[in-house]
């Protein structure tokens, strides 16, 4: 059985995934992102990276907010 830690690991690292894919992200994923990063339980160090890369691409323009 997978515990609560390992599926919200596994939503993060999709969720990480199509963002950096095509280049857009929702609202709601930006609120996940900023949930996580404030709860700062069940991140990694990857996840935290990876997460800081969204947010470096928002400013620079290279990633768009879509709704």
């Amino acid at each position: 059985m997978r515990s609560a830690g390992t599926s919200n690991q596994m939503l993060m690292e999709i969720v990480l995934e199509r963002i950096f894919a095509i280049r857009k992200i929702t609202r709601r994923d930006q609120q996940l992102l900023m949930s996580a990063l404030m709860s700062k339980k069940g991140l990694n160090e990857n996840d935290r990276q990876q997460i800081g890369r969204v947010f470096d691409a928002l400013q620079k323009g290279l990633i768009k907010v879509v709704d």
